[in-house]
């Protein structure tokens, strides 16, 4: 690394209305470095690449490439400058190959030739100078998560990035697949490319970068050299306390089977399908599900949680056949805590106390006849804000002015705590519950899980995470391709054999 950086950020500062997003920070980032930006939900990190990429335009300070101003607001300007950007959620078109999706939008719309020889020239040219293998003629769609994130690497590196933003760039990688990322990463560094990597994955971060820096309610409250810190020391700068990881403790009393599915296969849902998929789901245990998105994990959500019927199999629910009814399933005990918080979580304009109970309002203690008792919901929904530590908005301010950690905290909440008079939950359906939230709120989540479980309730848990399944799961499957392996106990699995699992190496019907 040389002296002279590649970026500077000068007294960077944005405001939304009374919100301080970013507060006068500074950062710098050398020539072959790797800078883990590090910070909770809310921190500000997302605002700050957001001005540095020229989506937002900084209310005060400036930034600089090679010591040459960046223009303001321009994403042009930056992609000339040689910053590019890798989103946590893949910007492809699945319909076109790798070529077309690398070239598009780097040619003139008037050019009624593409000069195809040429690029799939540079392109394989790119590709094998950072060891990103790829087929210039494979279609996305037919390519794997792996695939696919070298494909959103190459468009970055094909349009001479010299400067690349990873934001939470392992979040749905195998763990084979993030080892070759991590190769690929160092091969990268290795030609003097800089890399400002975003991730919660404080593993990752010590064993990837070179600085850091972190940020906390839009300030940036620390930088240090990684070989100088540890894990604790990153998450009580992120947090502004020490956080403590709970050991694992496993289930002390396993009860007798609350849901069981008997060779289930489904013909449709939103994403992937079932083939004939067979899980018994037990009082007092979690049974965690591991598997890249988009394998089947959605269907089983929505099969479990009355959004879609099998076209072949048997469910039973304690002994009685399931019934494709979300409103009969709360009526028997389960509870879900679905995938996408924002869209099927919660309905943003409504207030909060009227989405703590939007579940349960056929109940006879929020409503008689078609009347809503709007004193008793508000109530209740008042405990669960107290219990869960819902902050922000109020009971009577829009679910969507909440932050993503509070939300998710109303959706427990709204899961977990029984009306008055009314049982706990029996089965707890909890699909990504800890997608994109820090290390503090993860640590709550996944504590409230375990709570319920040892209150006696089945918890099946489906998550992109291998770390969370490997902490939470007293039995883990994976599915692959709609398949789903058998349930082993935890100390059946290693992190090697789950990820090969993953990637289709052993599944079972």
């Amino acid at each position: 690394m040389v002296d002279a950086p590649v970026l500077r950020l000068s007294g960077i500062t944005k405001r939304f209305g009374a919100l301080v997003a970013n507060d006068n920070i500074c950062l710098a980032l050398q020539r072959g470095e790797v800078l883990a930006l590090l910070g909770e939900n809310g921190a500000g990190k997302s605002t700050l690449v957001s001005i540095l990429f020229g989506h937002y335009i900084a209310d005060e300070g400036t930034i600089e490439v090679n010591a040459r101003p960046l223009p303001a607001g321009n994403p042009r300007a930056a992609l000339d400058a040689g910053i590019g950007m890798v989103h946590q959620h893949f910007t492809l078109a699945d319909n076109l190959s790798v070529l077309d999706n690398v070239v598009m939008g780097t040619e003139p719309l008037w050019r009624l030739r593409s000069q195809r020889a040429q690029a799939r020239t540079h392109l394989i040219e790119v590709a094998q100078r950072f060891g990103l293998s790829v087929q210039p003629e494979a279609l996305i769609g037919g390519l794997s998560v792996g695939e696919r994130q070298r494909v959103e690497i190459l468009k970055a590196l094909y349009r001479g990035a010299r400067i690349l933003i990873l934001d939470e760039p392992t979040a749905v990688l195998t763990p084979q697949e993030s080892e070759a990322l991590f190769r690929t990463l160092s091969q990268m560094v290795q030609e003097g490319l800089s890399i400002i990597f975003i991730s919660h994955k404080l593993t990752e971060v010590l064993r990837l970068s070179h600085r850091v820096a972190v940020l906390r309610q839009g300030k940036l409250v620390a930088q240090a050299k990684t070989a100088d810190t540890n894990q604790a020391q990153l998450a009580q700068w992120m947090v502004g306390h020490a956080v403590d990881a709970a050991p694992r403790r496993p289930a002390q009393s396993v009860g007798p089977t609350v849901c069981d599915i008997d060779s289930v296969s489904t013909t449709g849902g939103l994403r992937g399908r079932l083939n004939r998929v067979s899980l018994a789901l037990r009082a007092g245990e979690i049974v965690a599900i591991a598997g890249v998105s988009g394998n089947g994990q959605a269907a089983l959500a929505q099969l479990l949680c009355g959004m879609q019927a099998a076209a072949s199999g048997v469910i039973t629910l304690q002994g009685e056949p399931m019934r494709a009814s979300p409103a009969w399933l709360v009526s028997r005990g389960v509870a879900r805590i679905p995938e996408d918080r924002h869209t099927v979580g919660v309905v943003g304009d409504l207030p909060v106390w009227e989405n703590v109970v939007s579940e349960r309002l056929r109940s006879t203690v929020f409503s008689r006849g078609p009347w809503v008792r709007r004193a008793a919901a508000r109530q209740h929904a008042q405990r669960v804000v107290d219990t869960f530590d819902v902050r922000g908005g109020g009971l009577l301010g829009p679910a969507r002015s909440l932050s993503g950690g509070n939300m998710q905290k109303l959706i427990l909440g709204r899961a977990l705590l029984p009306p008055p008079g009314e049982a706990a939950p029996l089965l707890i359906v909890a699909h990504q519950p800890t997608w994109g939230l820090d290390i503090g709120a993860v640590a709550y989540v996944q504590a409230q899980l375990v709570a319920a479980r040892d209150a006696g309730a089945a918890v099946l848990l489906l998550s992109d995470d291998l770390d969370e399944v490997m902490a939470l799961g007293d039995r883990i499957a994976v599915m692959h391709e709609g398949r789903l392996t058998e349930a082993r106990p935890h100390g059946q699995w290693s992190r090697e054999s789950i990820g090969l699992a993953m990637a289709g190496a052993a599944h079972a019907s």
